[in-house]
């Protein structure tokens, strides 16, 4: 998911840089949703993956 993020940030500076600024909106927004999305998943991996078993 990071990936996309990435890749759609890649995206919206290429964009902001031939002047399609629509564009380049819709595809930061969308790598700050997927941003964000990637972080929580991360948290909550974090949190829940280190279970100790006894």
């Amino acid at each position: 998911m990071l990936y996309y993020a990435i890749v759609f940030l890649i995206i919206a500076l290429i964009a902001g840089f031939f002047g399609f600024f629509g564009v380049a909106g819709l595809a930061a927004g969308i790598a700050k949703v997927l941003f964000v999305i990637f972080i929580i998943l991360f948290i909550v991996s974090l949190i829940f993956g280190r279970r100790r078993r006894l």
